[in-house]
């Protein structure tokens, strides 16, 4: 891999990575300025929304220290629009030869999702050992990531799907959980009300509980 980021750096820069879907792009800037302000700079915006590549290029432009990625990626096409957006990172709900192979032949690393064994080891012979774990309550949750990591050791997670501050200690417990993601911390109806204060009380909050339980 010659990326110019390392997935390592994605995963160590944030104790969660929020993952975010932005379908008004006023909405865009002032969601990430309200998570920042609570000690969240790593963005996952989701290409789930028509403004998505849009929501990347303004909070790129806004927020030059922060990193912000693009998810939701399912084939090369829009790997590239999303490295065109401005994606420094890329994260898939699962994954492809193609796009697997693609990745690995570009500069913007990918961190591919995974939900078993024999998918992590075919990434494995790609070179990825940076994964996400998806869509992980749905997969059995935290036993079943246990177990899935004990015979591959090597490998590093961000699971995500169903975390939230009730489950997120049963993950954080495990060797092989770097970060998280999760969305709690932007509930719909805050974004909607333009609740930007709220956000980063609960986006403080979720930094503070994690941190603890790192300890």
């Amino acid at each position: 891999m010659n990326w110019t980021l390392s997935p390592a750096t994605v995963f160590a820069a944030s104790p969660v990575v929020p993952v975010m879907v932005i379908d008004d792009l006023a909405h865009a800037v002032p969601m990430a300025k309200a998570l920042a302000a609570g000690g969240i700079t790593v963005f996952e915006i989701t290409l789930r929304t028509p403004v998505a590549l849009d929501a990347i290029r303004a909070i790129r432009e806004a927020m030059p220290d922060a990193l912000v990625g693009a998810g939701t990626i399912l084939n090369p096409q829009q790997y590239d629009d999303a490295v065109a957006a401005g994606a420094q990172f890329i994260i898939s709900p699962g994954f492809t030869d193609k796009l697997l192979a693609h990745a690995a032949a570009h500069a913007v690393p990918l961190i591919p999702g995974v939900s078993t064994p024999s998918e992590v080891m075919t990434a494995l012979d790609l070179g990825y050992t940076h994964l996400k774990f998806f869509p992980a309550e749905a997969n059995g949750g935290a036993p079943a990531l246990q177990a899935i990591s004990a015979p591959l050791a090597q490998v590093k997670f961000c699971p995500t799907g169903g975390i939230g501050p009730k489950n997120v200690a049963a993950y954080l417990a495990l060797k092989c959980v770097a970060t998280v993601g999760g969305s709690w911390m932007i509930p719909a109806d805050k974004v909607k009300a333009g609740d930007w204060a709220g956000i980063t009380a609960l986006s403080a909050e979720a930094v503070a509980l994690i941190n603890d339980l790192k300890k």
